[in-house]
């Protein structure tokens, strides 16, 4: 078992929260929620403001489309690059709870009205394009101006990098050593199979450890932890105390002053992880 100190540092980044206020309005309210370091690195961010009339939206095939539909005017949904081919609803029977979907065949969008008195807090059905891709599209249905949403393609605006692949001579420990780079860089490797699911953190002494993602081959796995020091004191995080037995083990940062994170980059042999 060794550490591999030369790959960088992993950061996790507590934002501070202000909510400040202004006479006559209520105080908006900016809300961050960091998910610690994951595979697609991905902090989420809501902010409290006034919809606006014009959504752009990037999808994943087969993902859903939150969006907003405009309650007494018309909703046009357009695709960037693509075409709807065919849409797909369910008849209610109750005419209050029916909105028209009507696909426009000369650029491939769709048009989305909702009848006065409508019931339901949205709108859902999917939707097929001519690349092939298949979006669920659920909008909230509120405000009187037409709206505009415009939809691209996640994988085809920001395509995923080619996967890292091992030569087949390779050692075990140099496999061990590419798989950990491959994980600080958040690669896909060729044979593992990638879960970016974070499990509920568990506390071991004075740390608070969470697998964030874990990358899984029959031969050899993969963990991205991140690892917080809950207690009143500095702890030195090594190899042994990450974990035993593995192949190899990098930490990012070693000295964790109370309340401070870090990310550790594990290898361990076989399925079991």
């Amino acid at each position: 078992m060794f550490g591999l100190e030369d790959l960088g540092t992993a950061q996790y980044v507590v934002f501070a929260i202000l909510a400040v206020g202004v006479a006559l309005s209520l105080a908006a309210l900016l809300w961050v929620r960091m998910t610690g370091f994951s595979l697609v690195g991905l902090a989420m961010l809501l902010v409290s403001a006034p919809a606006h009339a014009d959504e752009s939206i990037l999808a994943v095939d087969n993902g859903e489309v939150r969006c907003t539909a405009s309650q007494r005017d018309l909703t046009r949904i357009s695709l960037k690059d693509d075409q709807f081919v065919a849409v797909s609803k369910v008849e209610t029977g109750n005419p209050l709870e029916e909105f028209s979907l009507v696909h426009e065949p000369t650029r491939g969008d769709i048009y989305i009205s909702v009848p006065e008195g409508y019931l339901r807090p949205n709108v859902s059905f999917f939707g097929t394009t001519q690349k092939g891709f298949v979006y669920k599209f659920t909008c909230r249905v509120e405000g009187d101006e037409a709206r505009q949403v415009f939809v691209a393609n996640a994988d085809v605006e920001h395509p995923q990098s080619p996967a890292t692949q091992f030569p087949s001579q390779a050692s075990v420990n140099e496999r061990a050593v590419g798989l950990v780079k491959a994980m600080f860089e958040q690669r896909r490797v060729e044979g593992f199979e990638i879960s970016d699911v974070a499990r509920a953190p568990v506390n071991v002494g004075a740390m608070k450890v969470q697998l964030i993602t874990q990358y899984q081959s029959p031969t050899m796995a993969g963990r991205v932890l991140r690892i917080e020091n809950t207690g009143s004191e500095a702890i030195t995080l090594t190899e042994e105390l990450v974990a035993q037995g593995a192949i190899a083990v990098s930490i990012s940062n070693r000295n964790l002053q109370p309340g401070e994170a870090t990310a550790a980059y594990v290898v361990v042999p076989g399925r079991e992880i």
